[in-house]
Formats: structure tokens, sequence, C-alpha cells
């Protein structure tokens, strides 16, 4: 049997937040996860409304308990967020489901007359590698440089582009990787289970410092650790997080952020509405991924490039695949994602140089692409054997070493790539205003690449190195 990636990673998820109970969503569908029995709503006169009407509606349902109907969550927050609880977490996934739709129906009328939606899921945001895994660490020897490769420009503190990442935090020992030498920022929170094995993602946040320093050397990178140990967050902590993290340095020039969900709109988020309104008054670039479901359904934050009011301060970035020609095979797409960027096989620092350190592959690789390509993608290459895969006893899942550098590959590495190019430009120009430099950026060095039929801008940086594909048959 094929791996089912968004229904392991649902589990392990959940493991990670065991307080919190989680369902897959729409009607179990594997679009998006959120928290269950509770929806969002807006602080002040709208959670009145919505508490009212919810209330109400249920009353008119025998089968519904409105003693369920209760705040939830602070009633005031800079996110200006409250979680209103509609449905006892405790019942069977159906009931607990049934319970948010009917509170999301039931506000219709009031969000039809107020000309916007009231009412959300509160959804889990995700590091852009985790729901749907473009791949996992693969080991990479020392003696290989990272790639792309680290670019010639000095490091000048007088002028240094300042990058903020909010992420999974840094492995402890990352300072013995040179590239991360202007690095700073929060520890991971939890890098081994007890055994000494790197737990799941944990290197994220390490890696993609990396990659922006590689790319763009004259920058003074800051790695928050906002997410948790699986890299993933409730939307309705999100936007405080986020808050945070522009809090404890100021509002940096560039701000990289590898994670996001979808939620099956095209309005955004309702956790990061005020965080994407102050957003828009600063002079910050969000650069943010779009995410590893090889779908065109819009993922937040990245897909608020599309919005109008954002068009200057968010770029949405999608993964080329390793040759640079064309989009990876797990890339998402669509008008929504403005640039696309390399990211597959990528190669950068996943935990530091002092000892090696052993990890488990979690995933299993499939026999052919789940997304019908024909090139060698990640989804099939190198092999390897996964603890959530594993249906018993009859295959032993694959363990690896960690010196240091790793190979990885999703849309949460492209990121980086372009967070890069766009402080490098900034330095190379003398431009103080990244979104400036974000235009002038596309204008002058974007190319093309094909992603599904369409001819996409494309950014590569020059010292990033093609990797050949292997055709494995006709097709895409």
């Amino acid at each position: 049997m094929a791996p089912q990636r968004f229904h392991e990673q649902f589990d392990q998820i959940q493991r990670s937040m065991p307080d919190v109970p989680l369902a897959m969503g729409p009607d179990e569908s594997a679009e998006f996860m959120y928290e269950k029995g509770v929806v969002l709503v807006r602080d002040g006169e709208e959670a009145r409304i919505v508490e009212d009407t919810v209330r109400a509606h249920f009353t008119a349902a025998p089968d519904l308990d409105q003693e369920q109907i209760r705040r939830a969550g602070p009633q005031t927050n800079r996110s200006g967020i409250t979680r209103i609880r509609v449905g006892d977490p405790g019942e069977g996934a159906r009931d607990t489901d049934r319970a948010v739709a009917h509170a999301l129906r039931s506000v219709r009328e009031h969000e039809s007359r107020a000309g916007h939606r009231m009412v959300a899921r509160n959804h889990v945001v995700h590091i852009a590698v985790n729901a749907c895994p473009g791949d996992e660490p693969v080991p990479a020897p020392l003696s290989e440089p990272p790639n792309p490769a680290a670019a010639g420009t000095p490091h000048d503190p007088d002028t240094a582009v300042g990058v903020l990442v909010v992420d999974t935090g840094l492995m402890h020992d990352y300072r013995s990787c040179g590239l991360l030498a202007h690095t700073g920022g929060d520890a991971q929170i939890q890098e081994c289970d007890d055994r000494g094995v790197l737990q799941q993602y944990v290197g994220h946040g390490t890696f993609i410092a990396g990659l922006v320093a590689a790319v763009a050397p004259n920058t003074d990178i800051t790695v928050r650790g906002s997410l948790n140990d699986a890299g993933a967050i409730l939307e309705s902590e999100f936007g405080e997080k986020l808050f945070e993290a522009v809090d404890a340095g100021g509002w940096p020039d560039v701000l990289s952020l590898s994670a996001g969900t979808s939620n099956g709109r095209t309005d955004g988020l309702l956790g990061v509405e005020n965080f994407m309104r102050e957003l828009r008054e600063q002079r910050t670039l969000l650069v943010a991924a779009a995410g590893n479901n090889a779908s065109a359904a819009p993922f937040w934050p990245a897909a608020y490039a599309d919005l109008p009011g954002w068009e200057d301060s968010v770029l949405s970035v999608g993964a080329l695949r390793s040759d640079g020609e064309s989009g990876a095979c797990f890339t998402n797409h669509g008008p929504w994602v403005k640039v696309y960027a390399p990211g597959e096989r990528l190669t950068s620092a996943l935990t530091g140089f002092d000892a090696p350190v052993p990890y488990v592959y979690q995933h299993s690789t499939y026999d052919a692409c789940r997304y019908g390509f024909s090139y060698g993608c990640t989804c099939q290459h190198p092999r390897h054997s996964g603890v959530l895969s594993d249906e018993g006893d009859a295959v032993k899942p694959d363990q690896v070493m960690f010196e240091g550098y790793a190979q990885w590959s999703g849309t949460s590495f492209a990121t980086p790539v372009t967070a890069g190019l766009v402080a490098a430009h900034m330095t190379a120009h003398k431009e103080t205003d990244p979104r400036a430099a974000r235009r002038q950026l596309l204008a002058a060095d974007a190319e093309f690449a094909d992603v599904r039929g369409a001819q996409v801008p494309a950014l590569r940086p020059p010292t990033w190195r093609p990797v050949p594909v292997v055709r494995l048959g006709p097709g895409l």
C-alpha cells in the first residue's frame, strides 16, 4: 500500500499537540487540519453576534448541545481573535465536525449583510514541508559545498540586510557551520528523542538560515522558534507569535516564512488578519512559501500576494525542480504564486558539525510519483522506508547519520532562496527599500519556467548548481 503522507503527518502533528483534539477537513478530506469543536471570530461586537446566532441555531437543532457554546479563548488580544467552543472535542470526529459545520452555516446571513466572513475554523498552520512533505532530508557529504554555494559578498555590519525567519529554531551547534556566523535567535525546542535520534523537522529553521546566508552573505539573520517541534501551531496562536517575532527585534527588511495552511477559501486567515494589516503599513517584505500539495488552492499567508492591497508587501514562492526548468512535482501553483525558485534537492546545514547525529526516516518513498510526473522526483528517490508508513514488523525503517549538511526539497526552501535574492539585490544596488528591491529584481532578473503548462516568473541564484533530472518514461 502506498504511503498516505497527509494522514501520517496528521497523526504526527496530533501527537505534538496532545491537548488539542484535531480533525481533517473539509469533511475529513486531506486538505487541511483544524481544532475540533472550535471556531474563530473577531473580538468585540462580531464575537457577540456570532455567539448569539450560533446558540440560537443550535437551540433549533435538538441533537446539538447549545451548552457547548462558550468562549474558549481570550476575548482581547493583539490578533483580535476569540475562540468559541461549539462542540465537545471528546465526541467522534464526525459529530464534532458537524457541530463546526453547523456553526459556520448559522452565520451566513450575517456575513452576507456584513460583506465579509465572520467565523472560521481554527486551522493548524504548519511548515511547508510538513503536511504533505516534498521529501525528507538526505545526508550530504561535508566535502560537497552548499547548493546554492556561498556568494562572495562580504558581510558589512553597517549595511547588512535584516532577515527574520519565523520557523522552528536553531540547532544547538549551528555556529559550527561557517555560513551561519551572522545568525542568531531561538534554540530548537527539542532536537532528539530519548534515544538520541533527531526528531522530524528539527533542522528546518537551521536549513533555511543556511540558504539565506549562502545566497546573501551580507545579512543579519534571526531565527525565531515560533512553531512547535513538529513545525505546527494553531491559527488562533499564529498571529500572536508573528507579532512577538517582530516585536523582539523590530520589523525586519525581509520576513522569510515557510509555513501556512490552505482553508478552502480565497480571503485569507482570520488568525493573521491583524498582523497582515499591520504588515501592509510597514516597509517589511514577507516572502512566503506556496506549499507542497501540488494544488492550485490558495495557501495562506502566501496567497495574500494575490489580494488587493498586499501586492507589494507579500511575495509568494513556488518550487522549481532540480534542473530549474519546470515546477517541482509537489509545488503548489496558480496565479496567486508570484515567482518560482529552485526548491528541489538543495543543500544546506541541517545540524551543526560537532558530532554525527542519527535520523530515522518517517515516510516511505513511493513506487511512482504521487502526482503523476515522470521524472525521477523526490517522491521516489532516494528509496527508503519510514516509521509512519510502516504497517508492522515486515519493513524496518531506514536510519542515516547527519554530520552537518543535508539535501532537502520543498517550497519551504525555495522561499529563503528568494528572500536571499531580494536581500542580495538590496546590497548590490544599495537599495534600502525591500519592496522596491523585490520589484526591481523581478523586472531585471526573472526568467521563465514551465509550471503545469504555464510560463511563470523564475529566479535562479548565480551560485545555484542545477542537477539534471532523470526521465522515467513518457508523460509530464
